[in-house]
């Protein structure tokens, strides 16, 4: 049983309700596991701990979609880094989460979120739900278990964000949960994204809560 020893004097509203969604993640996606590894393997044997970095990295292939891959369709890999992650008011909201993409193709990223049928991501989606934790669709073949996904758990402030963790099958957000437990339980046809009807274990927070949590990212500067 939590007991929530708040000063409400010190804090303001938005505070507040962060520390309450917050917690009540925790009851949710408590682990069963805990990260052993400060380094993170993909199924293809690749080291997928990169360094945090001030800025994202392509792969040039001088065909100018900065995907490496040379074909010219933006289909490629790109390593996120901590600048990556801004404030994510300032990305496209696609009903409760938000959403952006670090290769430029926002239009295919969101033909998929709206899609009633699902689909694949395109590579460069970043999507987040809450401040603290994201994940970032990588080039195909990155991590054929998690769909080419790389989940991260974060750290933000008024300066910035700082990446505390990222991989793909064992990465551990702040709350002690395993961000691959839950998002493989997406049916197949969201590509691990999860939402209320996905098939993931739902999340006891309401709309409400969540909206409060996203406007209160500090990295927005509000």
């Amino acid at each position: 049983m939590y007991r929530w020893q708040i000063p409400l004097y010190l804090c303001d509203l938005r505070r507040v309700a962060l520390k309450i969604a917050l917690g009540a993640v925790a009851l949710v996606i408590a682990c069963e596991t805990t990260a052993e590894s400060d380094t993170e393997v993909s199924d293809s044997g690749i080291d997928t701990t990169t360094s945090a970095s001030a800025t994202s990295t392509t792969l040039g292939d001088g065909d100018g979609d900065g995907d490496g891959d040379g074909d010219g369709d933006g289909d490629g890999d790109v390593v996120p880094g901590e600048s990556d992650f801004t404030c994510l008011l300032e990305w496209t909201k696609v009903r409760n989460y938000y959403l952006t993409n670090l290769q430029g193709d926002l239009e295919g990223s969101l033909a998929v979120a709206n899609n009633p049928e699902g689909g694949i991501f395109p590579a460069g989606t970043l999507i987040q739900l809450i401040p603290t934790e994201a994940m970032v669709k990588r080039g195909a073949g990155f991590s054929p278990s998690t769909n080419d996904w790389e989940f991260f758990s974060l750290e933000v402030n008024a300066q910035g964000t700082t990446i505390l963790d990222r991989g793909t099958t064992d990465v551990i957000n702040q709350f002690g949960g395993n961000c691959l437990d839950c998002h493989e339980k997406a049916m197949p046809q969201w590509d691990f994204v999860c939402e209320k009807d996905h098939g993931c274990d739902p999340l006891p927070l309401t709309d409400e809560i969540i909206e409060s949590v996203q406007q209160g990212d500090p990295r927005c500067g509000g």
